[in-house]
């Protein structure tokens, strides 16, 4: 059994969307004055490796606390998309090139390495997102998930979020996003762990996600 970390630390200078606050990590106790340390989290619930509800988008819908916990585990598996370059799309190319697997799947991971620009201003540039065929097809078959190593499933400069619209509208799943490490994976299928911090009327949470490949 082989385990592979896709989470991003949080730090108090990593990137985050644009206009959101950068975390803080401040120190509330410490152990010369009160014999332990403490530290106080202040986060908006979309940053870094996280995960977004479908109440993210849509007043009524879903919230992370109300989906039980197996939604959040469950068969993954990787598509390579690295040769896409700036500015290109992740279509239903990529998808049939492993659509037998790709049609066992729960969890279908995306990986662009755009993960090599973190923590730079390239990473806020025009990385390769899914298209509305790709969307089309995670919603016919039911996916309980799907992410990418990119700040976002929508291009940076859709402000309309019309991906997050159109799988949201449609059906429950959770999209993750800031994945890394997704190349270390390769192209079989994997147990995926996704885990949410939960909290009352969760839109979206930080998540610790682990792949469990079994060698």
């Amino acid at each position: 059994m082989k385990v592979i970390d896709l989470t991003h630390t949080i730090s108090e200078d990593m990137p985050v969307y644009p206009g959101t606050d950068l975390p803080k990590l401040e120190v509330a106790n410490t152990y010369e004055e009160s014999g332990f340390k403490e530290t106080l989290l202040t986060i908006f619930s979309h940053t870094g490796t996280h995960m977004d509800a479908p109440s993210h988008i849509f007043e009524y819908r879903t919230t992370l606390d109300a989906f039980p916990v197996e939604q959040f585990i469950g068969k993954g598996l990787v598509i390579d998309c690295s040769d896409l370059g700036e500015g290109q799309r992740i279509t239903m190319k990529q998808i049939e090139a492993v659509k037998e697997k790709a049609n066992q799947a729960e969890f279908l991971l995306f990986y662009t390495g755009w993960d090599k620009h973190w923590g730079t201003d390239s990473y806020f540039g025009d990385y390769p997102a899914i298209t509305e065929e790709v969307a089309d097809y995670l919603i016919l078959t039911k996916k309980k998930g799907v992410g990418l190593d990119v700040i976002g499933i929508d291009p940076i400069s859709d402000g309309n979020l019309t991906i997050h619209h159109k799988l949201f509208a449609e059906t429950e799943i959770v999209v993750i996003e800031n994945l890394t490490r997704l190349g270390e994976i390769g192209n079989e299928l994997f147990t995926f762990y996704a885990m949410p911090l939960k909290y009352e009327n969760a839109d979206g949470a930080p998540i610790r996600a682990v792949a469990v490949l079994n060698e």
